[in-house]
């Protein structure tokens, strides 16, 4: 197995682990253990980083993986990409307004916009790994071509 099929699980993981120490910065706050929590978060948003770089970087340099599943569930899949895609976008900019509004102290508006940024980045993580499972799991399929390659028209 060579760096280029191990990306998605190594990328999916560090999606996984950011919702976990979002989870985890969730409860210390309300613990009221804010130094800790505000540790916990930036160590999230580092390895929501993290799985952006590997994922950009793949999909620019090797290209996304194909559906390879049953044609009958295509379809029902691209459907659920789009909501992943849309949902991670969302996700992406509440979590940097959600850090922003922190790290000023503007605690107020950090403390509900918290409270919907981890969820919907709970469901981005979920819908994410579900991604990871059926394109590389259940259903592996074949890669596109680089975005790269496309754009340079090679």
């Amino acid at each position: 197995m060579d760096i280029f099929n191990i990306m998605p699980t190594i990328s999916t993981a560090f999606i996984v682990i950011s919702a976990v120490l979002v989870a985890i910065g969730w409860s210390q706050i309300i613990k009221g253990k804010r130094e800790q929590h505000k540790r916990t978060m930036t160590m999230a948003a580092i390895a929501a980083i993290i799985f952006f770089v590997i994922y950009a970087s793949r999909t620019i340099f090797v290209g996304n993986t194909a559906w390879g599943g049953p044609d009958n569930l295509k379809t029902i899949y691209l459907v659920f990409l789009l909501f992943h895609i849309v949902l991670a976008t969302v996700a992406a900019v509440f979590g940097l307004t959600t850090l922003y509004t922190g790290y000023k102290a503007k605690y107020n508006k950090h403390r509900k916009l918290g409270r919907v940024t981890s969820v919907i980045w709970f469901i981005t993580a979920i819908t994410g790994a579900t991604v990871y499972v059926l394109l590389y799991i259940l259903y592996p399929g074949g890669h596109t071509k680089p975005v790269i390659d496309a754009i340079l028209g090679w």
